[in-house]
């Protein structure tokens, strides 16, 4: 597994801590360094970093976002695994595009064949795929 991948997982994993337990993802994320520097004396990868900070700064615009491509789905009903997948990817695709869109996609599909239901693949697939070919015609704030 690369580097990215690695931090992609430890990303999705803050994100879906904070999700469940209703907290911001930045303390969520806080808590993991230290812990992590402490038992380990490791620090996370600067990428997981970067999106989690990505993911908490445009939150709002990329549930907007998530709701109104999502057809048939409700934010808030979605698995919580595939609602933080699709929110890291979302980040990657619109703001983050340090990465290729077809790698971003195809990391969000692997994460969600791990950790999601058998529906969940073919599910964030779609509504990535629509996002990107939705993203040229999309108001971004920085």
């Amino acid at each position: 597994m690369s580097a990215r991948s690695k931090a992609r997982k430890r990303a999705l994993d803050v994100l879906y801590e904070a999700d469940v337990r209703s907290i911001d993802p930045l303390e969520v994320l806080d808590r993991v360094t230290a812990r992590r520097a402490s038992d380990e004396g490791v620090t996370p990868h600067e990428y997981t970093v970067d999106l989690v900070q990505g993911v908490a700064a445009h939150r709002e615009r990329i549930d907007d976002i998530l709701q109104s491509h999502s057809q048939g789905w409700v934010i808030s009903r979605m698995p919580a695994v595939d609602r933080n997948v699709l929110r890291l990817a979302t980040y990657e695709l619109l703001w983050g595009r340090q990465a290729p869109d077809a790698v971003v996609i195809d990391q969000a599909v692997e994460l969600s064949k791990e950790l999601s239901t058998e529906d969940s693949p073919g599910f964030i697939n779609g509504v990535l795929a629509r996002l990107v070919h939705e993203r040229p015609t999309m108001e971004l704030a920085d």
